[in-house]
């Protein structure tokens, strides 16, 4: 009765924080796909210093284990929720706090750890974004308005790049939901920014590739490869993989 009980975190205000403490979800702290961690777990189980209630939506336990974006959560040790239910996206809709610990989600706006994030963090953070200027314009230069911005980031361990949208904005898979649902025309018209690792090998080789056709196709590359990782679909999968072909 999991996704029913969701349900009532939209619809019974009253009883909100009830059933909210009542819920379960899966989460990086298990190595599998169990719904068994409540709030009050992941609360028990916080860092120190730590004030929110990490979060990542996606299509299926795989896409949001394996997202990109816990990279730098799985580095420090900061536990995740993975939230696969058709119901979450309205959960994390509703409810926005849970025991005085607000809700964010890690896909959504610039990478903030707040006091988890010590000096150290910041400086590396302002040194990568400051190196990469180079090559942050000549992606976002290649990729046009199919993105909203370019910039460099920390966020990333392993991965080249991943897409974010804005805090605010309605999440990549809410879209996807809905766009399914029929429902195309309530999605609003903002672009993601893509977020780009400096230390990856591919992104240095972008940055440091002379020829501009290749350049820009390589840049092509890192936005459809970010895209497939959080679960979206290419316009144009035949051109994926005749890109993904001349470059090997």
């Amino acid at each position: 009765f999991g996704s029913v009980l969701k349900e009532g975190i939209g619809e019974d205000a009253a009883n909100k924080d009830k059933i909210a403490g009542l819920s379960r979800f899966a989460s990086t702290h298990n190595a599998d796909a169990a719904q068994t961690v409540s709030l009050a777990d992941y609360i028990g189980r916080m860092k120190e210093g730590q004030d929110k209630i990490y979060y990542i939506t996606a299509e299926t336990y795989a896409a949001a284990k394996n997202s990109p974006h816990l990279e730098i959560y799985r580095k420090k040790g900061i536990e995740v929720l993975l939230l696969t239910d058709r119901i979450d996206e309205w959960v994390v809709g509703s409810l926005f706090e849970f025991d005085g610990k607000k809700l964010a989600s890690v896909s959504k706006g610039e990478l903030d750890l707040g006091s988890l994030e010590n000096e150290a963090d910041k400086a590396e953070q302002e040194k990568a974004q400051e190196a990469a200027k180079d090559v942050v314009a000549k992606i976002k230069a290649d990729l046009g308005d199919k993105v909203a911005d370019v910039r460099a980031t920390t966020r990333l361990t392993e991965s080249p790049a991943c897409l974010v949208v804005g805090e605010h904005d309605m999440s990549q898979n809410l879209q996807r939901m809905l766009a399914a649902a029929g429902a195309a025309d309530q999605l609003p018209g903002a672009k993601p920014v893509l977020e780009i690792n400096p230390e990856h090998m591919l992104v240095q080789r972008l940055a440091s590739e002379p020829n501009g056709v290749v350049q820009a196709e390589l840049s092509q590359l890192l936005y459809d490869q970010a895209l497939l990782a959080e679960g979206g679909k290419l316009e144009d999968p035949a051109s994926f993989v005749k890109r993904m072909n001349q470059l090997l």
